[in-house]
């Protein structure tokens, strides 16, 4: 069974239990949804797209909150979200391509440590970092390099996530064979609605041909859908071995951009893992979070247009907080009702 049957299966069992007040509420998010649809109908015509809630009737008053909180007003916004723990999932044109910007190193540091476990590069080795020189946009195909000191292979990655150092990260993908090797790791991967076309020195030097609030590139884009899927496969070491997992996962756990994205309205209690991403017009994070009582969220989260930098930070930012709330809620009530069961399957005589 795929993860999006499963996750249409579990909707659909959670919604023969419901009472009738539920089914009430989610008709209104129902509502809510489509209205929001025929708005990015209107403005992008009908690309292809999920509906904009996309959670099992018994989230519905998150799903609804999420997607006041993504309203497409100032520019589209996507977002994707998945409770490892429970599998259950929230989603906002999850299925729209958005521009990747950085947060598609972490897919180069997948490919390149794929080498490592085969034994093809070390991660003691050293490669050149690729600095940009000057040229101007869209003169070449392939923005102009030159190679700069040599550091370690842990050491690229490290830059690439922790600081995001587009010099870094080009390094790496020149080793791994460019774009298109990433692209077939992630093909590998199971992971489709996934594109890199452009290493990072052609993609800033070129950036802003189009407005990502109102028109959709698929170079160098992804859905919120494919990248919550890549973090959830490596979180779970099923894309990547355990010395890999343990590379990554650490890295994204140092990040020191983004402070007022994902991690801003966090509480302290909370553990943040993330990478971010920014071009003109749009800013990104994807991560996970995890909480206090043991849960693990994967989200991906794209904002375009909303008129500044800062207004689109503070969009990642609370729209992460209400993820936060709102997975919280639901997970105590699954651990309750978890709980319940097994005290009742062990009343009535079952093996302990």
């Amino acid at each position: 069974m795929g993860l999006r049957t499963a996750f249409v299966s579990l909707a659909a069992t959670l919604s023969l239990a419901l009472p009738a007040s539920a089914f009430a509420q989610a008709q209104q998010a129902h509502k809510h949804s489509s209205a929001l649809e025929a708005q990015f109908d209107s403005a992008l015509g009908t690309a292809s797209r999920v509906p904009l809630v996309t959670a099992p009737a018994s989230r519905s008053a998150l799903a609804q909150r999420v997607a006041e909180l993504a309203n497409a007003s100032a520019g589209r916004i996507g977002v994707a979200a998945l409770d490892l723990t429970t599998g259950e999932t929230v989603g906002v044109l999850a299925d729209q391509r958005f521009p990747l910007a950085s947060t598609s190193k972490i897919a180069v540091a997948a490919t390149f440590l794929e080498g490592v476990e085969q034994g093809r590069w070390r991660l003691d080795q050293a490669f050149p970092l690729l600095h940009p020189t000057a040229s101007r946009a869209f003169s070449t195909s392939t923005a102009p390099v030159v190679a700069g000191q040599s550091l370690p292979a842990r050491e690229l990655i490290e830059q690439m996530i922790v600081r995001s150092s587009n010099p870094a990260t080009d390094a790496l993908l020149r080793v791994v064979g460019g774009p298109k090797a990433v692209n077939a790791w992630m093909r590998r991967a199971g992971i489709r609605d996934f594109s890199i076309d452009r290493d990072i020195a052609t993609l800033v030097r070129d950036d802003g041909e189009f407005n990502p609030a109102h028109h959709i590139d698929r170079r160098d884009s992804a859905t919120p859908n494919a990248m919550v899927q890549l973090l959830a496969g490596i979180y779970q070491g099923k894309l990547v071995a355990p010395a890999s997992r343990q590379v990554i996962l650490g890295a994204m756990s140092r990040t020191v951009t983004g402070k007022r994205r994902i991690r801003a309205l966090i509480p302290a209690g909370a553990r943040v893992l993330h990478k971010t991403g920014t071009l003109s017009g749009t800013a990104s994070d994807i991560g996970f979070i995890e909480t206090p009582e043991g849960h693990t969220l994967a989200i991906a989260i794209y904002v375009t247009g909303q008129g500044t930098k800062p207004a689109r930070d503070a969009k990642i930012a609370a729209i992460a907080r209400g993820l936060y709330d709102g997975y919280g809620a639901a997970a105590a009530l699954h651990d309750t009702g978890r709980a319940y069961a097994s005290a009742s399957y062990g009343a009535a005589g079952g093996t302990q």
